[in-house]
């Protein structure tokens, strides 16, 4: 089950039935199957909190993803800042809405199996972004 929660924001304007299909076709490209998912929606103070109690970093970031996943079974809790997608998508000069899905999808291709810290890891991730929202139907 995939499940859309808020934490000190209001829900975002996404439509949760087309986004979970969505995220299920993704999965389904990477031959997985989706479990327990639950998205947190919050703002840049909540994630710095979670950032700093769960993985001692103290900084703010756009998305953290807790993988639970076990064999092609991917779970996990995907905390996302929309204060952060918003910053970033007005530095970065694209679309809200755009900037919200692949942070979306960043957190399920993490789940997958995707990395994106290590050398030419990025390029990598940032290449099964733009596969998966091509696949997005909106």
């Amino acid at each position: 089950m995939i499940s859309y929660n808020t934490e000190n924001v209001k829900m975002p304007k996404i439509s949760k039935r087309a986004t979970s299909q969505w995220i299920k076709a993704v999965a389904e490209s990477y031959q997985k199957k989706t479990g327990d998912i639950a998205y947190i929606f919050c703002d840049d103070e909540k994630i710095l909190e979670v950032n700093k109690q769960y993985l001692q970093h103290d900084y703010y970031t756009d998305i953290i993803t807790f993988d639970y996943t076990e064999d092609n079974l991917i779970s996990g809790d995907i905390f996302i800042s929309l204060d952060t997608v918003k910053s970033n998508s007005e530095e970065q000069g694209t679309d809200y809405d755009e900037e919200l899905h692949r942070v979306i999808i960043h957190g399920i291709l993490h789940l997958c199996g995707i990395n994106d810290k290590g050398p030419g890891e990025r390029e990598l991730m940032e290449a099964a972004e733009n596969k998966a929202l091509e696949m997005l139907q909106t």
